[in-house]
């Protein structure tokens, strides 16, 4: 999945829940401006701030790691 799946997930979560971007950045306890980057697909978030987003909007990330040798 990428930033940009991420991020439109977050966002329509985000609009069904009728919570604002300010509301849910003060909730996550992170500002505005990266909210705003992590919907917008843009910038690096971390996953600790992923979580916090996520954890509030109740959504779930899931990892896989592969191993690619054969």
């Amino acid at each position: 999945m990428s930033l940009q799946e991420i991020g439109n997930s977050i966002k329509e979560r985000r609009k069904i829940l009728g919570i604002t971007q300010p509301y849910l950045a003060e909730l996550a306890n992170i500002s505005v401006n990266t909210l705003y980057k992590v919907e917008r697909g843009q910038g690096n978030p971390t996953i600790k701030v992923l979580l916090k987003i996520t954890e509030i909007l109740g959504l779930e990330i899931q990892t896989e790691v592969k191993n690619k040798i054969k």
